[in-house]
C-alpha cells in the first residue's frame, strides 16, 4: 500500500514538471480554492457545534421555546455569516479576474 502511494506521488511530480507556468499557476489557484472551501466547511461545523452546545441542554422529542428561539437565532447568525463570507469570496474572485 505504501509503495502504491509513493508511485502516485512520483507520478504527480512528473505531471507537475510537465505543466507549463500557466497550467501550474491555474493548478495552484484551484488547490488554494479547495483549501479555502475546506477551511470554510470546518468553520461551519465548528459554528454548528457551538450553537448546539449553547442552545441544546438536553435533547428530547420536542424543543422547548427557549431552545427553539436560541437555535433560530443561531441559524439567522449562520445565514448572515455565510452571506458575508460568500460576498467576500466574490470580491476576491473579482479582484483575481481583473
Amino acid at each position: 500500500m505504501r509503495k502504491h502511494g509513493c508511485r502516485k506521488v512520483a507520478s504527480l511530480r512528473r505531471t507537475m514538471a510537465e505543466l507549463g507556468e500557466a497550467d501550474e499557476a491555474e493548478l495552484q489557484r484551484l488547490v488554494a480554492a479547495e483549501q479555502q472551501k475546506a477551511q470554510f466547511t470546518a468553520q461551519v461545523h465548528h459554528f454548528m457545534e457551538l450553537c448546539w452546545d449553547k442552545c441544546v441542554e438536553k435533547p428530547g422529542n420536542r424543543l422547548d421555546s427557549r431552545t427553539e428561539n436560541c437555535l433560530s437565532s443561531c441559524v439567522d447568525r449562520f445565514i448572515d455569516t455565510t452571506l458575508a463570507i460568500t460576498s467576500r469570496f466574490a470580491q476576491i474572485v473579482q479582484k483575481g479576474g481583473q
